[in-house]
């Protein structure tokens, strides 16, 4: 059975996104998914399934019982931090698509600037498995998101002579479209390259400005069939393509183990699938919405997906590649550098506007979008499309 084209997104809805909220994650989840259901013309007793992370502080009864939802009759959680973005929307596609459901609401809602911070060091790293792979590491050091991902830029810098002004040109970008975007936070802030070459270093070869905001706010995405969709006030945004994946040797974040760490396996695996479920290819696609958590993997992301030949990334980027008006405009709404950090939930919902036609830095002609979700670890995207 193939899932594409009977999943449809009807409805987005988001808190603001800020340093400091000032109210529990369990308010800033409900608030996001009432603003989903509305924008879909829906009520919460149309809802019977909800999905998150596993991360998500906000249990699924709980929001449940805020929004006043009758009963649910499914309910599902995706693991590995923002890897997990687009595969809430796979698992609530799926869900629709095999009748366990007929409207599912993603949420992700969190403080993770004003309570716990991810950028932190992690100095215990949890128990079972995982736990196992953080001992290995955190005794040399290892121990943030930005020194792992550093591993890797560093070898992708010595295999293909990147630079760190190559990395700078993403993070220009993305600031770039957020200062025309009046959610993001760096909105009327964009930043030279000069600029980033100047921000202090955080783990070389990244600058702060490498690195994606800690923000809080809520994102929620409603999930449907595709025939109900078509009644909804929304124009619908069909599901071309829902995809997971990992790679060989997969670790979280830790991947070093694969035989070529200047490559993300897990995210050629789900590209692969993606193609091959929307029946289209790279060409066929007029905006990507890539996770920018750290600006090495925006470029890594081009070559898996096919944008670009190995290694070719840094040309791509060149005048202009991934800005408005380049050859693929890369996060109109600012991603996570420019916009906000809401573990790439609010990357799917722009891909949703740039399929209605409805985002501030609208791309021209939009037809299909392509999605991604956290990198570095266990990984999903998705392909939008107008139909």
């Amino acid at each position: 059975m193939s899932l594409s084209g009977k999943a449809a997104i009807a409805g987005i809805g988001a808190t603001e996104f800020s340093k400091d909220s000032g109210r529990s994650e369990l308010r800033l989840a409900a608030e996001a998914c009432l603003a989903a259901i509305t924008d879909a013309g829906l009520t919460p007793a149309d809802v019977d399934g909800l999905v998150t992370f596993t991360a998500d502080a906000n249990a699924e009864i709980a929001v449940q019982r805020e929004l006043g939802i009758p009963s649910l009759r499914f309910f599902s959680r995706v693991d590995y931090g923002g890897g997990a973005a687009c595969g809430t929307v796979a698992h609530a596609a799926m869900a629709v698509a095999t009748g366990q459901a007929d409207v599912v609401v993603c949420y992700r809602a969190f403080n993770e600037r004003s309570g716990h911070r991810f950028g932190q060091a992690n100095k215990g790293g949890g128990a079972g498995s995982l736990g196992m792979e953080f001992s290995w590491h955190l005794p040399y050091g290892f121990a943030t998101p930005a020194a792992w991902v550093a591993m890797q830029a560093r070898r992708y810098m010595h295999e293909y002579g990147a630079t760190s002004e190559d990395f700078g040109r993403v993070a220009v970008a993305m600031r770039g479209h957020a200062a025309t975007n009046p959610k993001a936070w760096f909105h009327g802030r964009p930043i030279t390259l000069e600029e980033h070459q100047a921000s202090r270093w955080i783990v070389e070869p990244l600058h702060l400005l490498d690195c994606c905001q800690e923000s809080d706010g809520g994102q929620a995405i409603v999930v449907t069939t595709a025939e109900r969709a078509r009644d909804l006030p929304n124009r619908p945004v069909l599901i071309a393509g829902a995809a997971q994946g990992t790679g060989p040797g997969q670790m979280m974040m830790f991947s070093y183990y694969s035989g070529d760490i200047a490559t993300l396996p897990a995210m050629g695996r789900v590209g692969e699938q993606l193609w091959r479920q929307a029946g289209l290819g790279p060409d066929d696609v007029q905006t990507a919405i890539l996770y920018d958590h750290f600006t090495p993997f925006v470029l890594i992301q081009l070559e898996e997906l096919g944008f670009c030949g190995r290694g070719e990334a840094k040309d791509f980027l060149k005048d202009g590649g991934i800005e408005l008006g380049g050859r693929l405009p890369v996060n109109p709404h600012g991603g996570q550098l420019g916009e906000a950090y809401i573990h790439g939930m609010n990357g799917i919902a722009e891909g949703v506007r740039q399929v209605r036609g409805t985002s501030v830095n609208q791309v021209p002609d939009v037809t299909n979008v392509l999605v991604t979700a956290g990198t570095g670890v266990p990984t999903s995207g998705l392909v939008l499309t107008a139909g």
